[in-house]
């Protein structure tokens, strides 16, 4: 099984299941120089209170002076900041790909893993805000009268808030399964609780949400997410097959062993995007650059109005056992983001990994701060566990971003 929160998303390879300024200079973001590293990093483990990290950034530490001694030697990835609309430090750290000594930067492209569920939850909201559905609607409207009873009062909400008591996953994310043998898969499965009653985390429910939005929009998965939400962020290299990345740009994913796992675009795909198992819930290609255009279009109305951005971040369905991710308290889901109160009011943030890469994506509505990391070697063993400096990886960037405004 793969490490770390119930969060994640979990590749699923070989049949067994596995376990959450400044544009112009963005061609890349300006980047930092690579962040070097002493070997052993800062130790694992949870993160300092956040008021402590907040105290070690008034005395002056960089971004850039925090990753040096934080990250570990070996590792490899992306880290982008922000403050507003303004960029604070962007830069990579390691390799992309270690056969050509290609340096990780803010061009390199990484799957952003269960990130992809803010896209989806983000597309069903469009897609409310130009009445062709709402959240409210049970998922009979699009799905049919092959919905079993059992399933009949799930709605979208509930499969937005992971309460549709759906399971997580129904197999691998390359098995070649069409839209409606997954559909036909999801509802002959036996649910872990009745609908609304529990959370339970659920990769099945949001691909079940990207066949809602094909069905409700007429449109394809990739296509609607590319005109509706990518094309009006200026996010041009965000997507599953539509965007022509330079294949020496897309990150080589290294395994706990430092073995090369090759390419997210060599694994078995359909000629449109992945299969089923994989398609709305996770998978996604991106780069820092336009994950940093990605928070701008939440700070204002270019993709959704003001209250249905509201609605992504709202605290909708509480997690069990939550005090252990990000943040000193309990955590509820909200629209394909995690809603979590933190002392500099509240934060958003979701993670994606497999058991080869890690990435976190947090965003402070309240005074517009943007951290996102990446790693395409996020495990080596007896060395070192990116889970485990997660919190203390994210709030730690925050607060020195913070600190440089002082």
């Amino acid at each position: 099984m793969g490490k770390g929160l119930r969060l994640r998303h979990c590749r699923r390879a070989g049949g067994a299941a596995t376990a959450l300024a400044v544009l112009a200079m963005l061609g890349g973001c300006a980047e930092e120089p690579a962040a070097g590293r002493t070997p052993g990093g800062a130790a694992a483990g949870r993160a300092a209170p956040p008021g402590a990290a907040s105290a070690k950034a008034r005395d002056g530490e960089s971004v850039a002076d925090f990753l040096r001694r934080t990250l570990p030697a070996g590792s490899g990835g992306t880290v982008i900041a922000a403050r507003g609309g303004e960029l604070a430090y962007c830069g990579g750290f390691g390799t992309a790909d270690r056969a050509s000594g290609t340096p990780a930067s803010c061009r390199t492209v990484y799957d952003v893993m269960s990130i992809t569920k803010q896209f989806t939850a983000a597309a069903i909201l469009k897609l409310e805000v130009t009445g062709r559905l709402r959240a409210s609607d049970p998922i009979s409207r699009y799905l049919g009268r092959a919905v079993p009873g059992d399933k009949r009062g799930i709605t979208i909400e509930h499969l937005l808030t992971h309460t549709s008591g759906l399971v997580e996953g129904l197999g691998d994310d390359y098995e070649p399964v069409s839209r409606d043998e997954l559909v036909r898969q999801a509802l002959a499965s036996k649910l872990r609780s009745a609908p609304g009653a529990e959370f339970h985390y659920s990769n099945t429910g949001y691909s079940l949400l990207a066949a809602i939005i094909e069905k409700a929009s007429g449109e394809g998965y990739e296509p609607f997410l590319a005109r509706h939400l990518f094309a009006p962020a200026g996010m041009h290299r965000t997507g599953y097959v539509l965007p022509k990345w330079p294949r020496q740009l897309v990150a080589v994913e290294y395994d706990s062993e430092g073995r090369s796992q090759g390419r997210p675009i060599d694994h078995p795909w359909a000629a449109d995007g992945p299969y089923w198992h994989l398609r709305g819930n996770g998978g996604m290609l991106s780069t820092a650059g336009d994950m940093f255009r990605w928070h701008r279009a939440l700070l204002g109305d270019e993709i959704l109005p003001a209250q249905a951005r509201k609605r992504l971040f709202a605290p909708h369905a509480g997690i069990p056992d939550s005090d252990e991710l990000i943040g000193p308290g309990p955590s509820h889901y909200g629209y394909g983001w995690v809603a979590t109160r933190t002392p500099e009011g509240p934060l958003a943030w979701h993670n994606g990994g497999n058991d080869w890469s890690l990435g976190y994506l947090a965003h402070w509505p309240r005074d517009g701060v943007l951290v996102f990391w990446v790693s395409n070697h996020a495990y080596q063993d007896g060395k070192w566990d990116l889970q485990e400096r997660s919190e203390k990886l994210t709030l730690g960037i925050a607060d020195r971003v913070r600190a440089e405004e002082r």
